[in-house]
């Protein structure tokens, strides 16, 4: 499974259900909305500022990641920013590989 940051950004109707509902509600709706497409929540931070809220997710691929931010935009509550995260052996993986490559000129 890969990591995904989404940073959501509300809209103003996504404000005014947050004020109505509460976070904790939001993050059983997200909860269950990561658990449709078999992953889970592993963490979640709202803030101030730029972003409203921070989710790490655990998810099965990049469909299931494009497929939870492209809903959760398109209802119009939030934008939704998301960000393959790459943990330390992988990029350890990653620096072992070798290509064959060369600049052009």
């Amino acid at each position: 499974m890969a990591k995904y940051l989404f940073q959501i950004t509300y809209t103003e109707s996504g404000l005014q259900e947050l004020l109505k509902e509460g976070g904790y509600k939001q993050r059983e709706i997200l909860e269950t909305a990561i658990r449709s497409l078999d992953g889970w929540l592993e963490v979640m931070y709202f803030s101030f500022g730029e972003v409203d809220l921070f989710i790490v997710t655990e998810l099965p691929d990049n469909i299931s990641a494009s497929a939870f931010s492209m809903i959760a935009s398109s209802l119009g509550a939030a934008r939704v920013k998301t960000t393959v995260l790459i943990s330390p052996e992988e990029i350890e993986k990653a620096t072992k590989k070798t290509i064959t490559y060369r600049p052009q000129g």
